[in-house]
């Protein structure tokens, strides 16, 4: 903890060297010392200055980059669940045909299957819902997947399957 300032010396530091040995010296109070007072009385007057250099490297700013290097990373094994994406060819249209579907299976950031595309044209609602139901048995054997998330919808004009009659056009 830092000494608390002398008001004596603070007053003093502001008087000219002289003037401070004439009041403080052997004529005066006879608190003048020249090994010491010269030294205290800079400190005194520079202490603003000195006090905001101090902080200055104190400043979040550093005290952020010290510990940025100083931390520890830690690294936590994440088991991701094995998923089904379906996707849906289709307009945004609520009357829109079915174009195509596809499925892929994903574990994390890697893609461990996928079926090939296939085109529900002419195909029934009850066809297409047949279709994945035997998907996802396929899927639950090999994966454990029970149902798909969420349907991904995607524009007819994407479709992946090489002779496609809308890309005809």
């Amino acid at each position: 903890m830092p000494r608390p300032t002398q008001a004596k010396c603070l007053h003093c530091s502001q008087l000219s060297v002289s003037q401070a040995q004439q009041l403080h010296g052997e004529s005066g109070d006879d608190c003048w010392n020249p090994k010491r007072c010269h030294r205290r009385r800079s400190h005194y007057r520079h202490r603003i200055e000195s006090n905001a250099k101090r902080r200055g490297k104190r400043s979040p700013s550093r005290r952020q980059e010290l510990t940025v290097s100083e931390t520890d990373k830690i690294a936590v094994p994440v088991e991701f669940p094995v998923i089904g994406l379906l996707y849906l060819y289709r307009e945004a249209r609520k009357d829109a045909h079915l174009h195509a579907v596809a499925v892929t299976v994903w574990r994390g950031s890697d893609k461990l299957a996928e079926t090939e595309p296939i085109h529900c044209m002419g195909m029934t609602n009850g066809q297409v819902k047949s279709y994945l139901q035997k998907v996802l048995v396929t899927l639950k054997e090999r994966y454990g997947i029970t149902e798909f998330e969420s349907p991904i919808r995607l524009e007819p004009c994407e479709c992946p399957i090489a002779p496609c009659p809308l890309k005809a056009k």
